[in-house]
């Protein structure tokens, strides 16, 4: 593993410049191999699969908007509550093909940072990743991620916090 060198991708430089502008204290990290999913990361980086803050976006139908749920990579998300936060009465969330995480959000399935985004994104975060001191995120790559705690992630994003998971 090592820290993001000047030939990184578009994507995860706007990742790195808003970290740094945020005055968060670590910069993305490129993994050797990929890590397109949550088992992928923790395996590369040697933690428990609960540390990998899985991004996991929706399409909200009634505006087109994006819908980012920020959860730990061992949980599933609760599709109908993340709809009754985000939806209010009669709403509906669909689902997000790759087409459309690309243009919302900036990044590729696989490498979806929960900031830095292409457009205006709903972010939720799980109550789940607060089991744990330190978490690992998607840094606008499939090889490049980051460390904070849940509180940082909250605070970067600026996002509430939901039980959005299945039980």
């Amino acid at each position: 593993m090592s820290d993001v060198s000047t030939s990184t991708t578009p994507a995860v430089q706007r990742v790195t410049d808003h970290l740094r502008a945020l005055g968060h204290p670590h910069s993305p990290r490129m993994l050797e191999d990929a890590a397109r999913t949550a088992q992928q990361a923790a395996d590369a980086l040697g933690v428990a699969l609960g540390q990998i803050a899985k991004s996991i976006v929706f399409r909200r139908k009634s505006d087109e908007v994006a819908v980012l749920v920020v959860t730990s990579g061992d949980l599933r998300v609760d599709e109908k509550k993340v709809q009754a936060i985000v939806c209010g009465e009669g709403g509906k969330l669909g689902r997000a093909d790759a087409d459309f995480v690309k243009s919302a959000t900036g990044f590729s399935i696989g490498g979806v940072s929960p900031l830095a985004h292409a457009t205006r994104v709903v972010t939720l975060i799980d109550a789940q990743l607060f089991r744990f001191d330190t978490i690992w995120a998607a840094a606008g790559h499939p090889h490049a991620v980051f460390p904070l705690t849940p509180q940082q992630l909250q605070t970067l994003t600026g996002a509430p916090v939901h039980d959005v998971t299945v039980a």
